[in-house]
């Protein structure tokens, strides 16, 4: 069987429905049917104790990520402790005191949230049929664990990046772009590396804004008028332009210059008017 089909994400897991306990378990049982869910379940609540009052840069709650990331996992059809080491992957950041974890979930899982904290995905082969570690969903190697935690993580991440600032969506799509698409698709996780790409693409190379748009529009309105004027009229419609805040003001703007361009052009091309004597 190839590993996209093993590991390969379902179309539901990329959704934009908010994630949720139940839709969690739902999808561990699709894969598991006889796994014993009580140790996710434990884990969720864990995550949600540990991280109560720590919201996203979007306003949600920060157990929303937890959950966005254990569902990814999920359906990449890891076992219920992989899908427990996804919910708390980043417990390490509460006053959480870190026996507490070994305690209540196993070493097994401590180790995992400390080799997803500690990998390096640059270092996993980008190309090549089977460069990249991959194993049966069913029982998978501890690499393959990381980087699905590592990829879930940064998938969802990139999902929700419009709530980063600029500086930090172009240096997390170029690295997306750059290094975690492809590792993904080495790994033969072809929907996880395609949709990364997108993600990060999107950000690097946006749609023309209206701004642009209408800018663009006004300098070809200029070729109507006569050529010694086009300088000076598309340089006070450009600073018109500017003036309007919103899309919709510079919108009306840009029609009420097109509708008068051409009574315009004639008023110019009019021979100036002698006084009679």
């Amino acid at each position: 069987m190839k590993a996209r089909h093993r590991l390969g994400l379902r179309p539901a897991a990329r959704t934009s429905v908010a994630p949720s306990l139940d839709g969690l378990l739902a999808v561990v049982r699709a894969h598991h049917p006889e796994a014993d869910t009580a140790l996710v379940e434990h884990a969720y609540a864990e995550a949600s104790f540990w991280h109560e009052g720590q919201m996203r840069r979007s306003g949600d709650p920060f157990i929303t990520h937890c959950l966005a990331v254990a569902v990814i996992v999920a359906d990449l059809r890891m076992q219920p402790p992989v899908v427990c080491a996804a919910l708390l992957h980043d417990v390490d950041d509460t006053a959480c005191p870190p026996q507490r974890i070994a305690d209540q979930f196993g070493n097994d899982v401590v180790d995992l949230i400390a080799a997803v904290r500690t990998a390096v995905v640059s270092a996993y082969p980008q190309t090549g049929q089977g460069a990249a570690p991959r194993s049966d969903g069913a029982c998978p190697s501890r690499e393959t664990a990381v980087l699905a935690i590592r990829l879930a993580d940064r998938l969802h991440n990139m999902r929700t990046i419009a709530f980063v600032a600029q500086g930090q969506q172009l240096l997390k799509a170029r690295e997306t772009l750059d290094v975690f698409a492809p590792v993904a698709s080495a790994a033969g996780l072809e929907s996880v590396g395609r949709e990364l790409q997108d993600l990060a693409s999107a950000v690097l190379q946006p749609a023309l804004s209206s701004h642009a748009v209408t800018g663009r529009l006004l300098a070809t309105v200029t070729l109507l008028l006569p050529s010694r004027q086009r300088a000076r009229w598309q340089e006070e419609w450009s600073a018109d332009l500017t003036a309007h805040a919103s899309r919709y003001a510079r919108t009306r703007f840009t029609l009420r210059v097109l509708l008068g361009a051409p009574r315009l052009s004639m008023t110019l091309r009019r021979p100036p008017c002698r006084e009679q004597r």
